[in-house]
């Protein structure tokens, strides 16, 4: 079956993101006055939707009080360009596999405010990407298979006609599970390929624009 759909995950895959997101959160901490939690229980709780990980990462804390300081500092980030940089090679990536008739969708756990910036019309992606799915507008998030329902339904796509690229095991899980073939990223030095045992993970690369060459041969 032909790939008509490349569907493709944010952090630590399009682009390099929790050493950041961990300074951005320990900057948060320090401004409510709450103690900064360790790089570690960051990376533990890596890839989880925001609102379950920061009461995970720094229990009792109020949530609404750190949605709104969240969104102040992360606006920051993004314009002093710290947080969410793609290269330029994962762009021409992108354009290459439009050129070559796929579809390029995003699906991640982040919430529609963590994306406000990356939803913008004048945003470099918005001429790339078919579609965003993210946590405010589906119904069930990664692991859970369920996730790519929206998506295969809008689209009238076959789960063996798309290939998500992810970097967790929780990505495997809710691809593999929905019958995608995966593609995991290992570009951020978090995980190896023995943290995907328990899955037929289609790919491993190192560098974003190595899916080309495996997509090509699916």
């Amino acid at each position: 079956m032909t790939i008509k759909a490349v569907v493709i995950d944010i952090d630590d895959t399009l682009c390099l993101t929790e050493g950041v997101c961990y300074d951005m959160e320990t900057e948060i901490m320090l401004k409510m006055g709450r103690k900064p939690f360790s790089r570690a229980v960051h990376i533990s709780t890596w890839g989880t939707v925001l609102r379950e990980a920061i009461l995970i990462r720094s229990p009792g804390i109020d949530y609404g009080e750190f949605k709104a300081c969240f969104q102040s500092v992360m606006r920051e980030y993004v314009q002093a360009g710290k947080l969410d940089v793609i290269p330029l090679e994962n762009y021409a990536t992108l354009d290459k596999l439009i050129d070559d008739g796929k579809k390029i969708i995003l699906l991640t756990s982040r919430s529609e405010l963590e994306l406000e910036h990356m939803l913008r019309p004048d945003h470099e992606l918005a001429s790339s990407v078919h579609e965003f799915y993210h946590k405010d507008n589906i119904k069930y998030h990664k692991p859970d298979p369920r996730a790519f329902d929206e998506l295969l339904l809008n689209n009238s796509l076959n789960p063996d006609e798309c290939v998500y690229v992810g970097d967790s095991v929780g990505d495997a899980a809710a691809a593999i599970g929905a019958g995608l073939k995966f593609i995991a990223s290992l570009e951020s030095g978090l995980r190896s390929e023995s943290d995907f045992a328990n899955y037929p993970v289609d790919a491993f690369v190192y560098k974003f624009p190595d899916i080309i060459k495996f997509i090509d041969k699916m």
